[in-house]
Protein backbone atom coordinates (compact mmCIF):
# COMPACT_ATOMS: atom_id res chain seq x y z
CA UNK A 1 0.00 0.00 0.00
CA UNK A 2 1.66 3.22 -1.15
CA UNK A 3 1.09 6.89 -0.53
CA UNK A 4 -1.75 8.65 -2.31
CA UNK A 5 -0.82 11.31 -4.86
CA UNK A 6 -2.81 14.58 -4.54
CA UNK A 7 -4.65 13.15 -1.55
CA UNK A 8 -8.42 13.34 -1.89
CA UNK A 9 -10.69 14.02 1.07
CA UNK A 10 -12.56 11.02 2.42
CA UNK A 11 -15.43 11.64 4.83
CA UNK A 12 -16.27 8.83 7.24
CA UNK A 13 -19.66 8.87 8.97
CA UNK A 14 -20.26 6.25 11.67
CA UNK A 15 -21.72 6.44 15.17
CA UNK A 16 -19.14 3.91 16.44
CA UNK A 17 -16.03 5.74 17.72
CA UNK A 18 -13.80 2.68 17.29
CA UNK A 19 -14.82 2.17 13.64
CA UNK A 20 -14.30 5.84 12.82
CA UNK A 21 -10.88 5.89 14.46
CA UNK A 22 -9.73 2.65 12.81
CA UNK A 23 -10.71 3.88 9.34
CA UNK A 24 -9.24 7.33 9.98
CA UNK A 25 -5.92 5.85 11.12
CA UNK A 26 -5.68 3.47 8.17
CA UNK A 27 -6.53 6.05 5.52
CA UNK A 28 -4.32 8.76 7.02
CA UNK A 29 -1.41 6.29 7.08
CA UNK A 30 -2.01 5.80 3.35
CA UNK A 31 -1.89 9.56 2.73
CA UNK A 32 -5.59 10.39 2.45
CA UNK A 33 -7.12 13.47 4.02
CA UNK A 34 -9.78 12.06 6.35
CA UNK A 35 -12.74 13.82 7.95
CA UNK A 36 -14.77 11.92 10.55
CA UNK A 37 -18.29 12.48 11.82
CA UNK A 38 -20.32 10.73 14.52
CA UNK A 39 -23.63 11.31 12.72
CA UNK A 40 -25.14 12.13 9.36
CA UNK A 41 -26.44 15.36 10.83
CA UNK A 42 -22.92 16.41 11.91
CA UNK A 43 -21.63 15.76 8.41
CA UNK A 44 -24.44 17.70 6.74
CA UNK A 45 -23.77 20.69 9.01
CA UNK A 46 -20.04 20.68 8.35
CA UNK A 47 -18.30 23.02 5.90
CA UNK A 48 -16.54 19.99 4.37
CA UNK A 49 -19.26 18.71 2.04
CA UNK A 50 -17.54 20.10 -1.03
CA UNK A 51 -14.16 18.76 0.14
CA UNK A 52 -15.38 15.16 0.11
CA UNK A 53 -14.11 13.09 -2.80
CA UNK A 54 -15.63 9.89 -1.37
CA UNK A 55 -18.12 9.23 1.42
CA UNK A 56 -17.77 6.13 3.60
CA UNK A 57 -20.90 5.84 5.74
CA UNK A 58 -22.57 3.40 8.05
CA UNK A 59 -26.15 2.60 7.18
CA UNK A 60 -27.64 1.95 10.61
CA UNK A 61 -27.14 4.99 12.85
CA UNK A 62 -29.34 6.80 15.37
CA UNK A 63 -31.21 9.66 13.76
CA UNK A 64 -30.58 9.87 10.03
CA UNK A 65 -29.36 6.63 8.45
CA UNK A 66 -26.80 6.33 5.68
CA UNK A 67 -29.38 6.02 2.90
CA UNK A 68 -31.17 9.15 4.12
CA UNK A 69 -27.82 10.96 4.24
CA UNK A 70 -27.09 9.96 0.65
CA UNK A 71 -30.56 11.10 -0.46
CA UNK A 72 -30.07 14.46 1.29
CA UNK A 73 -26.70 14.97 -0.45
CA UNK A 74 -28.17 14.16 -3.86
CA UNK A 75 -31.06 16.57 -3.23
CA UNK A 76 -28.45 19.30 -2.54
CA UNK A 77 -26.80 18.51 -5.88
CA UNK A 78 -23.79 16.84 -4.24
CA UNK A 79 -22.75 13.65 -5.96
CA UNK A 80 -19.71 11.75 -4.81
CA UNK A 81 -18.85 8.07 -4.74
CA UNK A 82 -20.36 6.34 -1.70
CA UNK A 83 -19.24 3.24 0.16
CA UNK A 84 -21.89 1.99 2.56
CA UNK A 85 -21.06 -0.13 5.61
CA UNK A 86 -23.38 -2.29 7.70
CA UNK A 87 -23.25 -4.92 10.40
CA UNK A 88 -26.71 -6.07 9.29
CA UNK A 89 -26.57 -6.97 5.60
CA UNK A 90 -29.70 -8.37 4.04
CA UNK A 91 -31.35 -8.40 0.64
CA UNK A 92 -33.15 -5.07 1.24
CA UNK A 93 -29.93 -3.34 2.23
CA UNK A 94 -28.13 -4.65 -0.87
CA UNK A 95 -30.99 -3.49 -3.11
CA UNK A 96 -31.09 -0.03 -1.53
CA UNK A 97 -27.30 0.35 -1.81
CA UNK A 98 -27.39 -0.68 -5.45
CA UNK A 99 -30.30 1.67 -6.16
CA UNK A 100 -28.34 4.49 -4.53
CA UNK A 101 -25.48 3.86 -6.96
CA UNK A 102 -23.01 2.92 -4.23
CA UNK A 103 -19.52 1.78 -5.16
CA UNK A 104 -19.68 -0.95 -2.55
CA UNK A 105 -21.49 -2.30 0.46
CA UNK A 106 -19.08 -3.49 3.14
CA UNK A 107 -20.31 -5.99 5.71
CA UNK A 108 -18.81 -5.28 9.13
CA UNK A 109 -16.36 -6.46 10.12
CA UNK A 110 -14.27 -6.13 6.97
CA UNK A 111 -10.53 -6.21 6.46
CA UNK A 112 -8.39 -3.19 5.67
CA UNK A 113 -7.48 -4.29 2.16
CA UNK A 114 -11.16 -4.64 1.23
CA UNK A 115 -11.81 -1.03 2.24
CA UNK A 116 -8.69 0.21 0.44
CA UNK A 117 -9.72 -1.65 -2.75
CA UNK A 118 -13.23 -0.19 -2.59
CA UNK A 119 -11.86 3.29 -2.04
CA UNK A 120 -9.48 2.91 -4.96
CA UNK A 121 -12.39 1.87 -7.21
CA UNK A 122 -14.48 4.79 -5.94
CA UNK A 123 -11.80 7.41 -6.55
CA UNK A 124 -10.80 6.13 -9.98
CA UNK A 125 -14.37 5.82 -11.24
CA UNK A 126 -14.22 2.04 -11.46
CA UNK A 127 -17.26 1.47 -9.22
CA UNK A 128 -18.52 -1.90 -10.39
CA UNK A 129 -21.37 -3.96 -9.06
CA UNK A 130 -22.53 -3.97 -5.46
CA UNK A 131 -21.51 -7.20 -3.81
CA UNK A 132 -21.07 -8.28 -0.25
CA UNK A 133 -17.54 -7.36 0.70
Amino acid sequence: MGRVQNAPGVSVVDDDDAVREAIRSLLRALGYIVYTFASAEDYLQSPLLNDTSCLVTDIHMPGMNGFELHHRLVSKGLRMPVIFMTAFPDETVYRLAKDAGAVSLLSKPFDEQTLVSCLDRALTGRGGDITAS
